[in-house]
Formats: C-alpha cells, structure tokens, sequence
C-alpha cells in the first residue's frame, strides 16, 4: 500500500480506538464500507452499523449492504426514516438533500443511542469538501464525525484502500438515493421511487452498472456511459419494453451520456444552491 496512504489509515484506526465504541452510518457504499472495516478491525464487537431503510434506498442496495456487512462481520441494526412524510423534503426543492439527511442522521443517532453507541461515523472523504453538499451540513448538525476526511483521505484513496483490504465493492459505482433521479419542483412520492427503482433494476438486470433512469413525468430518460451506447440499443426492444412495464410511456437515451448531477444543468451557476445535490 502506498505509504500516505498507509499513514493516514494509521492515523484513522488511532483516532478509533481512542474512541472505544462507535456506531457506522452505514449505506453499503465504498466510503462508509470502508469505515465500517476500519472501525471494525480495531473495535470488533464495539461497533454497529446503522443503515436506513426507506423508499429512497432500493432492495438490491439494501441486499448488497447486508451482504458486505457480514463479509466484514459487523452487525447492522436497519431503521426505517420517514423523510418524505417531511413536506420540505417530499416537496424536492434544491436543499432537498439537507432535509432529507437531517431526518435520517437524527434517526440512526438516536438508534445508536438506543444501543449505548453515543458517537455517531460516516463515510465523507476529503473530496466531498469541495461540492455544495446540504446533506453534509445536514449530517455534522446531527453530530456525525467523518474520519476519512479528517484524515485527508480521497476518494481515490477510499478505493485503493478497499482495494488492498479486500473488499468486494471497492470498485462500486456511486448510487446516489433514487429521490435525485426526480428533477427539482416536481414532488417526491413513493410511487415514483419505486418507477424509478424498477426501470433502473430492469437496465442493471441486463450488465448496465452505471446507470441513472431521469424520471421527467411518463418519460424516462436514460443515461449511461457513452461507451455503453450500442451494448444498450442493441437490447433496445427489451429495455423499451422493461421501462414501459415500469410505469414509463416514453424512453429516451441521453446522447450525452451519464455525468453526475445532471438534473443541475437547468440551474443557473453562480448562485450556490444545487452543485453536487443531485447525482
């Protein structure tokens, strides 16, 4: 392992076992993955992670986080969050995720309380510093501590650490929560999170695992690498069929390509409010 990287790991695994015991807010993502082992190869039974379960989270990501945890052999208390009973949240403005994570870092502080777990870890790493992220404003009100950024560690880094760890999603694309598929204005309901969720299983189901189903109303518009463009229109008369079965009348491919945050395109620049919210 590079030899910063090894130091800056030291320097998180030290800071962990001053702690003693904590709790993991745990998505199954590569970031607080990787958390989750640190903190469980110092802490061992002195540590839980808490995911939330909402509407927001598709099964297969719920599935796939159950089974890292166990290959890490953490245990995992699941709690249900109720964001979108939040009309701030439901409504979707371009705060939508500050809402939304002040709802569910206050939900999984408190289970962790519950359990004698009074400090609260997540997985932001130093390069989410940059971007306009309410969520992470969100997350440090409600107390978490992120070591990785405190360490300095990229997002590189989380990678080639997992990788060198051995664990199994080190390479896992980023997946963002279904809600940021759903353009700002037009309200959240767990009706069109389960559209979106089904139409984006039904193209994961076919090899595609970097993927976004834009929900624009009864259109879905597409967004893949632009290097999967003909893997994808050659099952075009599948994936048309499977989007429609999932509650879509149109389908459209982005000829730009998947990009993060592309429902931020329509926003004006410079004022501040939605760079990096939506993914």
């Amino acid at each position: 392992m590079d030899p910063i990287l090894n130091e800056k790991l030291a320097r998180v695994t030290g800071t962990l076992r001053g702690l003693g015991r904590v709790a993991v807010a745990y998505s199954g993502g590569v970031d607080s993955t990787l958390v989750l082992k640190l903190a469980h190869d110092a802490l061992g039974g002195n540590v839980v992670a808490v995911t939330a379960s909402s509407p927001s989270i598709p099964g297969y990501e719920r599935e796939a986080a159950a089974q890292m945890a166990a290959e890490i052999g953490a245990r995992v208390l699941w709690i249900d969050t109720h964001e979108l009973e939040d009309e701030r949240y439901s409504a979707n403005p371009v705060n939508r995720c500050y809402f939304c994570k002040t709802h569910v870092f206050g939900d999984l502080a408190a289970a962790a309380r519950r359990e004698g777990y009074e400090i609260l870890l997540d997985g932001t790493n130093a390069d989410d510093v940059g971007d306009f992220r309410p969520g992470m404003q969100a997350a440090a009100e409600q107390g978490a501590r992120s070591l990785l950024r405190e360490a300095g560690i990229t997002k590189a880094e989380v990678r080639a650490a997992a990788r060198e760890l051995g664990l199994s999603n080190w390479d896992l694309p980023s997946a963002p929560c279904l809600s940021s598929r759903v353009p700002y204005g037009t309200p959240i309901t767990p009706e069109t999170l389960e559209k979106v969720g089904r139409g984006e299983w039904a193209l994961r189901e076919r090899g595609f695992r970097e993927v976004r189903v834009r929900h624009h109303g009864n259109v879905a518009r597409i967004e893949v690498p632009v290097a999967e463009f003909d893997r994808l229109l050659a099952q075009r008369e599948e994936i048309v069929a499977a989007l429609k079965a999932a509650g879509y009348t149109y389908v459209a491919l982005d000829l730009v390509g998947l990009r993060s945050g592309s429902l931020n395109e329509g926003i004006a620049h410079g004022r501040g409010e939605a760079a990096g919210a939506a993914r």
